[in-house]
């Protein structure tokens, strides 16, 4: 009859230590980028220059063509920041994919193995520290763009609060994608190289110029990838302008990312070294 008693703390005291193991994974984490700023700063850096590149160099010639009057460059400032937003979000994880290949190559992950630890608690680290560094970059590169000029118009409380959970989804999905790499990466400059579509795909969709305006031959290019759709569903939600179906094929974006990334990732961590 005691046997139900001794057993049944047993879930509930694999989950403290799987969350403890957890939060110590991610403190540590944090600490590599608060000690290692340079990575993180560098990848920050691309989105705002091309913020000021395009806002300064390009901004009244394309204010132009995109409102279809004089050349006012706070048009172009609207269309474009929601798609930074994103890239930066982009830049960010590249530093993940970096820090895990990192970690493969210089034995630590063969520590923990050894370890009496919840195993998912190394990747969930990298995986949530990566995506509390994204909303930070994130709202730094909204902090410039509002310093020269961006302003939100029509957008409700709600609205908001859809465009941060947007946000937040999105860097979770591609930070899975990030780690997968890392893991199957050699080395730190191979993991770099390896996530760099995840900066240059915002390049090929509609962050800087709409899609009617691209060739024809170019548009499915731009239209059928994850950064389009959360592009104008973000754009929507900060400008007041439509969404249609780019808000489902977004969430669907990226909760399929999420999934494909968790398992490749989990996958590929849980196989015994060679």
């Amino acid at each position: 009859m005691s046997t139900p008693s001794t057993q049944a703390p047993a879930r509930p005291a694999r989950l403290s230590l799987a969350v403890r193991d957890c939060s110590t994974m991610l403190r540590r984490n944090l600490l590599h980028a608060r000690r290692y700023p340079s990575l993180t700063l560098n990848l920050l850096l691309t989105p705002i220059m091309l913020l000021l590149l395009f806002v300064y160099i390009f901004g009244d010639t394309m204010s132009a063509g995109i409102a279809g009057g004089g050349p006012d460059r706070s048009a172009y400032i609207a269309y474009i920041v929601p798609g930074l937003l994103l890239m930066t979000i982009g830049s960010t994880t590249i530093g993940t994919a970096v820090s895990v290949s990192n970690d493969m190559s210089e034995g630590i992950i063969a520590r923990f193995r050894t370890m009496a630890i919840h195993r998912p608690s190394v990747l969930v680290g990298h995986v949530v520290g990566s995506v509390l560094q994204s909303v930070v970059s994130v709202a730094l590169v909204g902090a410039v763009a509002v310093a020269i000029g961006f302003r939100s118009t029509d957008a409700t409380v709600l609205e908001w609060l859809a465009a941060f959970g947007l946000l937040v989804l999105f860097a979770m999905a591609l930070t899975w994608i990030a780690v997968g790499m890392g893991l199957v990466s050699p080395n730190a400059e191979a993991a770099g190289n390896n996530a760099m579509p995840l900066i240059l795909l915002p390049l090929l969709s509609s962050a800087f110029v709409p899609l009617h305006s691209m060739p024809g031959w170019f548009q499915p290019i731009a239209e059928y990838q994850p950064f389009t759709p959360a592009i104008e569903t973000l754009r929507g939600l900060l400008l007041g302008t439509g969404i249609g179906n780019n808000g489902w094929l977004a969430v669907a974006w990226c909760l399929g990312l999420a999934v494909l990334g968790y398992f490749w990732s989990t996958s590929k961590f849980n196989d015994d070294p060679k």
